[in-house]
């Protein structure tokens, strides 16, 4: 990547940059967002839907600058029309996504107790023979298989269902609806009854659960809303996001694994040298493009100046993650995948109060993948070429639709 940046002069204002949605195939990286982060470490961009403009910004230090900052707000994205990706993603008073401290504090201390180191690894065991039930199953079948079907798809959903409280036999509705919310194919209204559906049994599923003592997220969410801590709306829309984000492995696994299934040398060297396997984890968390542009926005509450650029109160910004975890500043010569890179300080699951909340449970399943699939499936490849596997069309997180393999 040509990493010469155009310097924007002091006072200057750099022009709005088009970003469309674009639905890329492979592990390619956003030739638009490279195009941005060539340009200059703030720059501006519109996206699909919404109104306006907004800043983006996307040096390693800056985007967590800005995501720690109080003087940026999520809250105060409510009830407007923010520049954005998706065309359903309004905003929702309630979502702990657009909260800020100490309302998002109070949230996520509602649900701590799940996704603690403690919690997360109450979820090994179980998660563990889960998954190597999958894989029992695609080997009894035998090749071909499509690995996202066979244990990609399914082993997310039935752990983050399985920490969420949901019974086995609602995992597909689950599964369904995160698909249509998670995906801008299918138009805003499809996207929005989806979401609307899964609220509407959290709701039921929580309140059920408000004198409950399990440790399940339904049940602790239950609990908060019993004494007070928490309103049962607030209590949903936490339910929604943390089940929705949990789906997100599926998509990033996809992504690993296809990296693994297209470079050979790498993929026999994690065969080998099991050791190596929790820093390939690492960098490839890091290289992979999880995510189609941007996420969610901020806006800033006073002026506030980043690299010589004048942000203004009342404007828009975003981050992006992808750009951060590729500035050659911090990780040098950033498009090369690197096991042995140390230190990684990479952003994949964010930085400052919104830190992914299963960030540990997705590094737990990672690993659990990496390590059931290469030692168990030591001649697994892909089944057909590279160019003929299908990535997801429409999504927000990107990741293959399906990838056939055999062994």
């Amino acid at each position: 990547m040509n990493t010469v940046e155009q310097q924007v002069p002091d006072g200057a204002v750099p022009p709005v940059r088009h970003w469309p949605a674009l639905d890329l195939d492979g592990v390619d990286f956003d030739p638009v967002l490279a195009e941005l982060m060539r340009e200059g470490p703030v720059t501006r961009i519109r996206l699909p839907n919404g109104e306006g403009w907004a800043w983006l910004v996307t040096r390693h230090d800056d985007v967590k600058f800005v995501t720690n900052d109080a003087r940026f707000s999520r809250e105060a994205v409510l009830g407007r029309q923010v520049t954005r990706l998706a065309p359903h993603f309004v905003p929702a008073a309630g979502a702990v996504g657009f909260a800020d401290p100490p309302d998002h504090t109070r949230l996520r201390r509602s649900v701590a107790a799940a996704f603690t180191a403690r919690g997360v690894e109450r979820l090994r065991d179980s998660a563990r023979e889960t998954l190597h039930g999958m894989v029992d199953d695609m080997l009894r079948a035998g090749p071909p298989a499509d690995l996202t079907g066979a244990v990609l798809g399914p082993f997310p959903i039935a752990v983050i269902c399985e920490l969420m409280g949901v019974p086995a036999a609602d995992r597909e509705r689950m599964h369904t609806w995160t698909q249509l919310i998670l995906s801008s194919a299918h138009g805003a209204a499809v996207s929005e009854r989806a979401r609307d559906e899964m609220a509407a049994y959290f709701g039921k599923l929580v309140g059920d659960r408000h004198g409950s003592t399990a440790e399940d997220v339904a049940s602790l969410l239950g609990a908060a809303v019993g004494r007070q801590e928490l309103t049962a709306e607030e209590a949903v829309g936490l339910a929604v996001l943390i089940q929705i984000g949990g789906e997100a492995v599926t998509n990033n696994s996809g992504q690993m694994f296809y990296v693994l299934l297209t470079r050979p040398d790498l993929l026999r060297r994690l065969r080998e040298e099991p050791e190596a396997r929790p820093g390939a984890i690492d960098e490839l968390l890091r290289w992979i493009p999880h995510r189609s542009a941007v996420g969610l926005s901020r806006i800033a509450l006073e002026d506030v100046e980043i690299r010589g650029v004048r942000i203004g109160a009342g404007d828009a910004v975003y981050v992006s993650y992808l750009a951060a975890n590729r500035d050659p500043d911090v990780f040098p010569d950033p498009g090369r995948i690197d096991i042995d890179r140390s230190p990684n300080p990479h952003l994949a699951f964010g930085h400052g109060p919104h830190y992914c909340v299963g960030g540990l449970l997705a590094r737990l399943e990672s690993e659990l993948l990496v390590d059931a699939l290469l030692d168990r499936v030591p001649d697994l490849r892909l089944a057909v070429a590279p160019e003929r596997v299908p990535f997801r069309k429409g999504a927000l997180i990107r990741g293959p639709e399906a990838l056939p393999v055999a062994w």
